[in-house]
């Protein structure tokens, strides 16, 4: 969450909630964009001096607009630039896949189709993304960043559309084994 803050804050200052509605709407499938991960990260970013902030009253409301200081963008340079980690895949929809022999077979198809449901929207959301990175106008300047950051939404949807389809096979699998 550290360095998705810091990488936001290069872009443009934000406030605590419009980093966390844009970390929802475009990163979540990567973190959760819970308002307690985004706090506890920005307190430590504090605290490391990775970012101050700008007091100001707009409409008699109090607001802290988050800023990225030198040692923050050091701190995102050197971890942008680090080799990929390679990370064990955690994936919780699998072990219930695993232990779903137990589950009564009517519970079985119910849930599965709820992930159905749940899997195509997010499909739908990051497909419209996609689409939409298609007529986007980029200066030169954001050519890369743009480019890269609608890879990431082009592998989200992707990896939706694999699960989408391997969970319609599990589907049919099951039926052909009634």
């Amino acid at each position: 969450m550290d360095n998705i803050i810091l990488g936001l804050l290069l872009l443009d200052s934000r406030t605590i909630y419009q980093l966390r509605e844009r970390i929802r709407k475009g990163m979540d499938l990567m973190y959760s964009s819970s308002m307690g991960s985004i706090q506890a990260a920005i307190k430590k970013l504090l605290n490391h001096g990775y970012i101050s902030y700008e007091e100001s009253v707009e409409n008699g409301k109090y607001k802290k607009t988050y800023i990225i200081t030198d040692s923050g963008k050091r701190c995102f340079f050197e971890w942008v630039n680090s080799p990929f980690e390679v990370q064990n895949i955690k994936n919780p929809e699998l072990v219930k896949v695993y232990f779903m022999g137990f589950s009564d077979k009517t519970s079985r198809r119910n849930n599965i189709e709820k992930y159905l449901s749940h899997l195509t929207e997010k499909y739908h959301v990051l497909n419209a993304i996609c689409e939409e990175s298609q007529n986007v106008n980029i200066t030169e300047e954001n050519k890369d960043i743009i480019f890269y950051q609608f890879s990431a939404a082009r592998y989200g949807r992707d990896f939706m559309k694999f699960n989408i389809e391997w969970y319609k096979k599990l589907i049919n699998e099951m039926e052909d084994k009634k």
